[in-house]
């Protein structure tokens, strides 16, 4: 059976994975309605597009299976219509539908090239890398650089390894800020397992890094823990911000 229809033969059945197989609040689209299209990840995004999964996998996963396979949104941009037909799941219909709305996207920002992405909540922040993080398989501590509007100016990453205060060298990342001239910035790290729930050298390492911000005149506005498609605001829980 695929699609809730029998085969011929009597083959074993079949399933692919629809939008309203899974969970309601894990259903992308019911996400975007509740919570707005800025607060859902680029995997959630991607996962409208394609709309359903295959046998065995959820659409969802299919989504972030093709972030990872392409290096995320840029590697997909790149990749042409018979690379995306390549992977499992996704036909010519799917690869069509891709590059439309990857092209859509590229043709706003050659609309208005000065506009540089904003950062007014957590939010925000967390998924202009979520897409990049969720899934790696090591620590890396990122650092989103702002202007005095809130504007990024870059998301160069200081450190990959375990995240602690005997290897993280605090000037580090101030000496990232100051070479770019910013305002203030956020930090951000992911946790391999999934589980961002931050852990007390979370919040250890935040209060220094917020200490030495009031000291350079560097605003830290927050630190982002970033698991499997979820984050935590460590400035929304009160860990580490006086």
């Amino acid at each position: 059976m695929e699609n809730g229809q029998p085969e011929d033969g009597g083959q074993t059945a079949v399933y692919t994975l629809m939008m309203r197989d899974m969970a309601e609040h894990d259903r992308p689209r019911e996400r975007l309605l509740k919570v707005g299209e800025r607060a859902v990840s680029t995997a959630e995004l991607l996962a409208i597009i394609l709309r359903s999964g295959v046998p065995g996998e959820n659409v969802l996963r299919l989504a972030e299976r093709l972030l990872s396979t392409f290096k995320d949104l840029p590697g997909l941009a790149r990749a042409s219509i018979a690379e995306l037909t390549k992977v499992k799941g996704v036909g010519p219909a799917k690869a069509v539908e891709i590059k439309a709305a990857l092209e859509i996207g590229r043709r706003l920002l050659t609309t208005a090239p000065e506009e540089k992405p904003r950062i007014t909540s957590p939010a925000d922040a967390a998924n202009l890398l979520m897409s990049e993080m969720s899934f790696l398989d090591k620590e890396h501590l990122r650092l989103i650089l702002m202007d005095t509007r809130n504007r990024v100016l870059g998301t160069p990453t200081i450190y990959i390894g375990s995240l602690n205060t005997s290897v993280i060298r605090i000037g580090e990342l101030f000496r990232a800020a100051i070479k770019e001239n910013a305002a203030a910035f956020i930090v951000a790290h992911n946790h391999p397992s999934g589980d961002p729930s931050p852990s007390p050298e979370d919040v250890s390492v935040t209060r220094q890094i917020v200490q030495a911000g009031s000291l350079l005149n560097i605003d830290v506005l927050d630190h982002i823990v970033i698991g499997h498609n979820r984050f935590v605001s460590l400035k929304e829980r009160g860990l580490g911000f006086s």
